[in-house]
């Protein structure tokens, strides 16, 4: 790894290329806006004045258009890093947030926050330099990341962009990640990080433009804000990012929350942007404003600077009504200038650390996928295997690049499928693959390698690239593809402009069985939109032209099942009858005049003929590795999705599909041992897994070096010490309903029954020993702070990491929770090595909150428990402090 430190530079270095213009004088002096000895509130508090009404409008807009003479460049605020530069073209993927929140390693998500500030104004000057008038969406260099919304529930898609379930995990890591993204200085910031979405938004994704949480003040306190307190107070997070749902029956962005304890009691100085759409929604979704322009006056009074979407249009119209006034704009305004002037978008000076070369940012994002492994079961030690096995790799995720990136991501360069790591790590020879299934019945799944072919009969197609839309002239590069299944978002191949290539792919296809198959190109289509280029693809087979944009078969991501009687879709896939398994000549052109998120060939293929070759791998071979769970095209945001036990992005079931169960069952059934790699962002409770495979490794959504650490961790070569960052359930008849947001019989601080995996777990290669923990003293006063010390001990025979966990129970109360995270520290210990680990504990970890949202602490005994997961669930020790006295803590 390059060394990373801090340094400030200076225009050349970090100031957007061209950043300086051409500004009216002051006098003799520089106008105070661009006056650097000044603040940057003052500077800004100038240049705001220096708007007209209908400048001040736009400016409030994500995309801000250019006030040349107040040398504003246009910005688009649109940036997402939740795992890394996202949408912005090719990027470090690391893994996903709910992957990082695994590693509970808080240098770790420091140092990746760093990391993508570098990276992210890399991109930010490569794209002034393209087009030096400014930036669009995905260019900029605040960050709408990350997402610290409370995993309450597994049902939620989008619970796989958060920390988990537990507010201070949550907000430890939060803070970490928001001071990589920001760095140290006050005045020069490398990025600007958003937590979101504020606040209690965990879902359902069908209702979140009209939802309503009436949530208990109890609840309020003591599990949804702690995580936005700590990323405001302790991390200094510049920006906040408001929800889409009201709580107790204002719309978050309209709210009084912003003003009242965002501001004033947490003293936060930044801006805050609502989120896309969620001041329209006030209007079309909560129906509490008439129009835009009482919607827009009801935002920017309660705190809502800047407007994703257009709502904000409307200000200069709500001024004209007194519904708002302009001094109101100033004051939004003044903060999102003064943001604008920290950044160093106005005179070009920033602090950043020292760019790491990309190879450096991929030994890190390896480095957190290895922490990111989390094994739940290992019966008779079955793993680590010893890399000379014969090894059939099987399931949907085995070999599939969504289930490396999660949502929210970049293009990764050269990304590594399980496939390809375990195919390094073992040997071509010696692993035998077979996708086995879809990751759920009715769902298109991109064609396996195996059943591709080129020319000369390599696993693929033959992939010729044009730099033109044209297939014309030379091509750019030839080269093999063994899946057509990329990420082209906001990018090309190397070497290609980006929406401005063409590329034609010849070979065969082979289809595994006869019988009748569903083709399609995945595309993002423009139906839905008039204007812009169509999406042009045409995929020939045995000459004849099947798929085409004019003939259907050019489908969008996902989309819901067409199961009427006749029912059709302009983008469903278009059938075809196989009556053979002879080779089929297959030709694809392709052109990139448009951009679209995942550009795949795909099918819906006959079930069994695919487990029956699964099988035959699982026969042929010592130990079968099946690669199961979920995908982003299955769980996340707003998705357009109803497959039995997903609705709308979320889930209505915790069991594994059951197209996957039937593979694995077939699997098991060779009496070969099963390996199950679970990749996913929500839990999978499947009680059939849990009884029968003889290991399973908790993988995540990798990244982009996923498969890499998968494989290394499977034979030994990275001991695994990734934690659960949230419970696993038996089942959802265990849960309350989805829609209610009390968190009684909900995680681990209030679930009472039996799981099939708590919060915490995770199994090591090696063992640990805790002695007895020590107090500096063992009764304090209320309000004041302790720290707790042990000595860990590496009592196996490998090295390997220690998540050291402080759960603490404090007095009984009716609200109580049964105990809670107070202090984790993740650790490196070599084979019988002995360390001192102390965890600090101040008054508001003692404290409880009361039923009117009010912490306090209370006099009692506080059981401290020490250990390697929760208490009575792993190796740890315990001790007891004495509290005398009751003392409040603030908000």
């Amino acid at each position: 790894m390059v060394r990373r430190f801090l340094i400030s530079v200076a225009v050349a270095a970090l100031a957007s290329p061209g950043a300086a213009q051409v500004a009216p004088a002051c006098g003799d002096a520089p106008c105070p806006f661009l006056d650097r000895s000044l603040s940057p509130e003052v500077r800004a508090r100038d240049m705001v004045s220096r708007m007209t009404l209908a400048e001040k409008a736009a400016q409030m807009q994500d995309e801000a258009p250019a006030i040349p003479r107040l040398s504003l460049k246009r910005y688009g605020w649109w940036n997402e890093v939740l795992h890394g530069v996202a949408r912005a073209g090719h990027a470090t993927v690391y893994p996903q947030a709910i992957g990082l929140a695994a590693t509970w390693d808080t240098e770790l998500m420091d140092r990746i926050g760093d990391a993508i500030a570098i990276e992210g104004r890399e991109i930010h000057n490569a794209a002034l330099r393209r087009d030096p008038t400014g930036t669009a969406r995905y260019n900029g260099v605040n960050y709408w990341s990350p997402n610290i919304n409370i995993f309450r529930d597994p049902r939620w898609g989008r619970g796989q962009e958060t920390y988990g379930e537990d507010p201070y995990l949550a907000g430890r890591l939060a803070t970490s990640f928001i001071h990589g993204i920001q760095g140290d200085d006050p005045l020069r910031y490398k990025g600007i990080a958003t937590p979101k979405h504020f606040v209690v938004h965990s879902g359902p994704e069908p209702l979140r433009h009209g939802f309503n949480v009436d949530v208990s003040p109890f609840d309020f306190a003591d599990t949804y804000t702690p995580a936005f307190r700590m990323a405001i107070v302790e991390g200094k997070a510049g920006s906040l990012m408001c929800a889409y749902n009201a709580v107790d029956g204002a719309p978050a962005c309209g709210g009084p929350l912003l003003n009242g304890l965002v501001r004033r009691d947490w003293g936060f100085k930044g801006f805050v942007v609502s989120d896309c759409d969620s001041v329209d929604d006030m209007v079309t979704g909560h129906k509490s404003a008439p129009d835009a322009a009482h919607a827009s006056a009801v935002a920017v009074k309660a705190g809502t600077d800047l407007d994703c979407g257009t709502s904000y249009t409307a200000l200069p119209q709500a001024v004209a009504k007194g519904l708002l006034a302009e001094s109101d704009m100033d004051r939004s305004l003044e903060r999102l200038m003064a943001a604008r002037i920290r950044m160093g978008l106005i005179d070009g000076t920033a602090t950043a650390g020292a760019s790491d070369a990309e190879q450096g940012r991929r030994a890190l994002a390896l480095k957190a996928a290895h922490e990111a492994m989390v094994l739940l079961a290992n019966r008779n030690a079955v793993l680590p295997l010893k890399g000379k096995e014969r090894v059939a790799v099987i399931g949907p995720n085995a070999d599939l690049l969504q289930s490396l990136e999660g949502n929210y991501t970049g293009s990764p360069l050269n990304p590594v499928t399980p496939l390809a790591g375990l195919r390094r790590t073992f040997g071509q020879a010696n692993v035998t693959y077979a996708v086995g299934s879809a990751l759920t019945e009715g769902m298109r799944l991109a064609i396996p390698e195996t059943a591709l072919r080129t020319a000369d009969g390599k696993p693929g197609l033959d992939g010729t690239y044009f730099a033109n839309p044209r297939f014309a002239g030379k091509p750019a590069q030839t080269r093999v593809d063994r899946t057509i299944n990329f990420d082209f978002f906001n990018t090309a191949p190397v070497g290609l402009e980006a929406r401005n290539f063409s590329v034609r792919w010849t070979g065969t296809l082979i289809p595994p069985a006869p019988g009748r198959y569903r083709i399609g190109f995945r595309m993002t289509t423009p139906y839905p939109k008039a204007g812009g280029p169509m999406p042009d693809v045409k995929v020939w087979i045995d000459g004849k032209l099947l798929v085409s944009p004019a003939l259907a078969g050019v489908t969008d991501p996902a989309p819901p099942p067409c199961t009427a009687p006749g029912c059709r879709q302009p983008g469903d896939p278009i059938a075809i009858d196989f009556a053979d398994t002879k080779p089929h000549a297959i030709r694809i052109d392709y052109v990139r005049a448009h951009d679209d998120r995942i550009t795949a060939l795909e099918w819906i293929a006959p079930a069994q003929p695919l487990i029956d070759a699964a099988v035959a791998a699982a026969r042929a071979s010592d130990v079968t590795i099946a690669f199961v769970g979920l995908s982003p095209d299955l769980e996340g945001e707003e998705m357009k999705v109803s497959y039995p036990g997903f609705r709308g992005g979320d889930r209505t079931s915790l069991t594994l599909p059951a197209a996957q169960r039937t593979l694995l069952q077939a699997a098991k059934a060779t009496g070969k041992p099963l390996v199950v790699v679970l990749m996913t962002g929500g839990a999978i409770s499947d009680p059939w897994v849990e009884a029968n495979a003889d290991a399973i490794l908790q993988a995540w959504y990798p990244g982009e070096s996923g498969g890499t650490a998968i494989a290394d961790t499977l034979v030994g070569r990275n001991n695994p010490a990734g934690r659960l960052p949230y419970t696993i359930y038996r089942d959802v008849a265990d849960l309350p309903p989805f829609e209610d947001y009390a968190m009684r019989r909900r995680t681990y601080r209030y679930f009472t029954g039996p799981v099939l995996h708590r919060f915490g777990e995770g199994m090591s290669y090696t063992s640990f020993a805790y002695r007895q923990p020590s107090l500096p003293k063992a009764r304090i006063a209320a309000g004041g702070g302790t720290a707790v010390s042990v000595d860990v001990t590496n009592t196996g025979a490998r090295d390997g990491d220690e998540v050291v966990q402080l759960y603490v129970t404090k007095p009984a109360t009716p609200l109580s929770a049964r105990h809670a995270l107070a202090g984790f520290q993740r650790i490196h210990l070599k084979a019988g090595e002995t360390r001192r680990v102390t965890l600090p504990l101040d008054a508001r970890a003692l404290s409880q909150v009361d039923a009117k949202g009010a912490h306090k602490v209370l006099p009692g005994a506080y059981r401290l428990y020490v250990g390697g997961g929760q208490p009575g669930a792993a190796p740890g020790a315990e001790t007891t402090l004495r509290v005398t006295g009751t003392a409040d803590v603030a908000r």
